[in-house]
């Protein structure tokens, strides 16, 4: 698909149909986490979903609508995160339709990429609101061991991010990709709405 087509904000009615789909995916994704305690947040799922489909303005838009309701219902703070949620779902949306979502491989790339966007982005979130911690028990403890080694808090903040983003994205965009690759080609095209799109 052209830059142009992929930048559009003119969504096709099955994209709008995907945005509060997206955002219940997010939700069960966040919730089965936080169930079993695991040391991930697993709450992009259906953000990278989005944007697999229907490209980055749409994955964009499921990020912020899903931090604005985790906000109004559950974490004000999660509100300012809604940023982090926002530039995950332009980035992946543009590398997907530039062939990132091929095979596995590039699939785990793309994990890889969108955890550096995250840790990026919410570091100085993480440092103006929590002293530069992002309350996953297990970032945190990295963080306090480099502060003791007298790190900068910024590049401990930034590590203390990346070691949880990096499995937590890498699985996202894993789950994310299979079940894309699970979907009929004519239901991609329907979501992307490009007729003329290339089977991927």
């Amino acid at each position: 698909m052209s830059k142009k087509s992929m930048w559009s904000l003119k969504l096709s009615t099955a994209a709008l149909v995907l945005i509060p789909a997206a955002v219940g995916i997010n939700y069960i994704g966040k919730a089965f986490a936080e169930f079993l305690k695991l040391p991930l947040w697993l709450d992009s799922i259906g953000t990278i979903l989005a944007a697999m489909l229907s490209g980055p303005i749409v994955g964009a838009v499921c990020g912020a609508i899903n931090n604005i309701i985790y906000g109004i219902t559950i974490s004000p703070v999660s509100l300012i995160y809604g940023i982090t949620s926002v530039a995950i779902g332009l980035v992946v949306g543009a590398l997907a339709y530039n062939g990132w979502i091929k095979n596995i491989g590039r699939a785990v790339v793309l994990g890889i990429i969108a955890a550096i966007v995250s840790a990026v982005v919410s570091t100085p979130i993480n440092i103006g609101f929590w002293g530069g911690q992002t309350g996953n028990v297990w970032g945190d403890a990295v963080y306090a061991s480099l502060i003791l080694k007298h790190f900068p808090v910024w590049m401990a903040s930034f590590i203390d991010e990346f070691v949880v983003d990096i499995p937590d994205k890498i699985s996202t965009v894993i789950i994310a990709y299979l079940i894309f690759k699970g979907l009929p080609e004519k239901l991609i095209v329907l979501f992307r709405g490009d007729e003329k799109i290339e089977k991927l």
